[in-house]
């Protein structure tokens, strides 16, 4: 309120006072007045009243003037303050090297987890693995009962050897000119069926062995010695976690700047992996494939990072977080207490070179823990309010100290890279 709008506000108030006094006053005697009349008969005890009613008139008089004095002196007070120069800190953005991290929920796979399945039917004469055991590429795993295929496997090797003796009688006597050429040859075809007949037994009989088809660990076993499993089903599980595959959905628009940096052969995102107790992996991973298809009932694409397993550590089915930490240069920064949002925009107080301050709006491009990195609005030149901003409004002329960027952000919690 200016300060001639507030004398005049004082003037009325007082007017008004006036009046209502006048008013009262003028009742008081025009009671007296009408009672004065009849005082010789009215004796004594009308005069203590009328001295007791005028009395109190005098202390109402003075407690409303009292009052009034006390109202109008707040408020010059109050408008001497808002008029005055308000005392504020203020700093300036800077422009840094930020390190950006986005949070994005994963799965994680083994890079090869199979079903292990029996080959042929029969019973489950033999287990050789136990529940979590690693075992090598080629170790048997389980044995089928081989009887009735080790039966076959003889019957067809001495087929084939029966063939054999035929076949090399023949070769004898076509050389002897006692047979033709035609005999021979249908011996040998013969003997070629015989032998891959006892190939194919060799492999039946080499089915009920189970083998693993890769290194890895075995998971739970689905049947025990002793059952009777047909061909196709399901043994166990076998996974490979020398190397864990990590799925995760992207936005579009951040698969856009993905894409972009590579083109643009930048410096490739630090991938890290955050655990369900919020430990970091010790190794980090690297994006290893980008799936083909866009989901677009929620604008996502997803992402596979790969990452080293030593250890051991991981197993296939575990749940995480994925940190894609990318350096953003040059970035214009500011503490977030010199932010404040009026319908869910987000506005700074900038101190003109008349000292007064005038409401600016901003974008803001990333939110880390204590400040803001400022999309566009503000420059590393203008002088923004960080301290004080709730007793300030657009317009007002204030004093500020102002305290160095380097001061402000080497006392919060995070710390620009």
């Amino acid at each position: 309120m200016h300060r001639g709008k507030f004398s005049l506000r004082r003037v009325l108030t007082a007017l008004l006072l006036v009046v209502a006094l006048f008013t009262a006053g003028g009742a008081v005697s025009l009671k007296v007045l009408r009672v004065d009349s009849s005082v010789s008969s009215a004796g004594p005890a009308l005069l203590a009243y009328l001295d007791g009613v005028g009395a109190y008139a005098e202390r109402v008089e003075e407690s409303l003037v009292d009052q009034l004095g006390s109202f109008l002196r707040a408020q010059e007070e109050a408008e001497e303050s808002h008029e005055g120069h308000h005392k504020v800190v203020s700093t300036s953005p800077v422009a840094q090297d930020v390190t950006i991290t986005e949070p994005y929920v994963c799965q994680i796979h083994s890079q090869r987890h199979i079903e292990v399945r029996a080959l042929e039917s029969g019973y489950l004469e033999e287990i050789l693995v136990r529940e979590g055991q690693p075992v090598k590429a080629g170790e048997v795993m389980f044995r089928v009962m081989p009887t009735l295929y080790q039966a076959k496997l003889d019957a067809e090797n001495a087929e084939a050897q029966l063939a054999l003796l035929k076949f090399n009688n023949t070769k004898r006597l076509y050389e002897q000119k006692v047979v033709s050429q035609n005999e021979v040859a249908l011996l040998q075809a013969e003997l070629a069926k015989a032998q891959a007949k006892a190939k194919l037994a060799a492999a039946e009989l080499n089915f009920t062995y189970v083998r693993a088809p890769f290194s890895g660990m075995v998971d739970r076993l689905q049947k025990q010695l002793g059952s009777l499993v047909s061909e196709g089903d399901i043994l166990t599980t076998l996974s490979d976690n020398s190397v864990m595959w990590v799925y995760f959905n992207v936005p579009e628009a951040r698969y856009l700047q993905y894409m972009s940096d590579r083109s643009q052969h930048r410096k490739e995102d630090r991938v890290q992996l955050r655990l369900a107790d919020g430990s970091i992996l010790p190794y980090d991973g690297k994006i290893g494939a980008i799936e083909a298809i866009f989901d677009n009932t929620t604008g996502n694409i997803p992402f596979r990072a790969d990452f080293p397993n030593p250890d051991g550590l991981l197993r296939h089915g575990q749940t995480g977080t994925i940190l894609l930490s990318r350096v953003h240069p040059g970035a214009i920064v500011i503490p977030q207490r010199a932010v404040f949002e009026i319908l869910e925009k987000s506005y700074v107080y900038v101190i003109g070179a008349d000292h007064a301050v005038h409401q600016r709006e901003i974008s803001i491009e990333q939110e880390l823990d204590d400040i803001y990195v400022v999309k566009k609005g503000l420059t590393v030149d203008d002088r923004i309010v960080i301290d004080g901003i709730q007793q300030i409004r657009d317009g007002d002329h204030v004093e500020d100290e102002f305290r160095t960027p380097e001061d402000v952000l080497g006392h919060l919690k995070y710390h620009a890279e």
